[in-house]
């Protein structure tokens, strides 16, 4: 008999050990009330292992190392966000209009896209200090902490319907449409996506060998996190700002009820103290 494409159950004790994984590894908190949304994403991989329901999947993901191949994989398909090019526009007017003007040209600009997903805002930043800098040295890094959209990410190839929020100069100048297997699609040009490194990381692991930033761009992530892990990250990601660096966070976002040394500048945009040398 074809076995039942229907969701299996999740027990509270199950669901509580594979989002208590999740919460240690990521940070992120998923509270009773989710169970739908783990089983929808993680069903289809308990298919995939021929196991018969999340009692099974449990013991499996206990015979893991940490970090094991498994616990990635759940990562994977849990922490899957929604992105697109140039999304909240007035992130990269900021960027472009005050904050680039003010920095420090004796070194290269660098920009991180922390939680960086399929890479969208990491290109869309790419696009924006190409026009405004475009014999300067920047630098732009992006992370995540899946390893699916990474890889993705470094690919740079998007269906063609992402190109509708990419103004249309740019989307001629830094963009390629695709042809034969590749209809339907469109893909970042290779000297732009040569300029643009993407790599997998934890925001909960140490972060110093990613070096200091001009600008953390961390959109959409916090709303995930408890108030703790909010506090502990945003303690890290100050330290890793230049100084009057900028991090931005999502519009829906804020930081006021952390301790930092941030300063608001406007909402959703906040800024360490200190000059840059100019």
């Amino acid at each position: 008999m074809q076995q039942s494409l229907t969701s299996r159950p999740i027990g509270p004790d199950e669901f509580a050990y594979i989002t208590g994984l999740l919460y240690r590894e990521t940070g992120i908190r998923m509270t009773p009330g989710k169970e739908a949304l783990v089983t929808g994403r993680l069903d289809k991989r308990l298919r995939a292992l021929g196991l018969n329901g999340y009692g099974e999947y449990v013991r499996y993901l206990r015979g893991q190392a940490d970090n094991g191949p498994e616990v990635r994989q759940l990562i994977n398909l849990l922490t899957t966000n929604e992105t697109f090019f140039f999304r909240e526009q007035q992130h990269f007017e900021f960027i472009r209009d005050t904050v680039l003007p003010e920095r420090d040209r004796a070194r290269p600009f660098r920009l991180w896209s922390a939680a960086s997903s399929t890479g969208e805002e990491a290109y869309t930043a790419a696009m924006v200090l190409s026009e405004a800098l475009p014999d300067q040295r920047w630098e732009i890094v992006g992370t995540d902490i899946s390893t699916r959209v990474v890889e993705g990410a470094q690919l740079g190839i998007y269906p063609l319907t992402a190109a509708d929020k990419i103004p249309h100069q740019m989307l001629r100048k830094y963009c390629l449409r695709g042809r034969d297997e590749y209809d339907g699609s469109m893909a970042v040009a290779r000297p732009l996506r040569q300029r643009v490194s993407f790599h997998r990381h934890n925001l909960m692991e140490n972060l110093g060998h990613l070096g200091r930033f001009d600008v953390i761009m961390l959109r959409n992530v916090m709303i995930y996190f408890d108030p703790e892990t909010k506090r502990r990250l945003i303690a890290r990601l100050q330290e890793m700002l230049q100084p009057g660096g900028h991090l931005i966070v999502g519009r829906s976002e804020s930081l006021n009820s952390i301790p930092s040394k941030l300063v608001m500048v406007e909402p959703s945009i906040y800024r360490i103290p200190g000059q840059q040398r100019g």
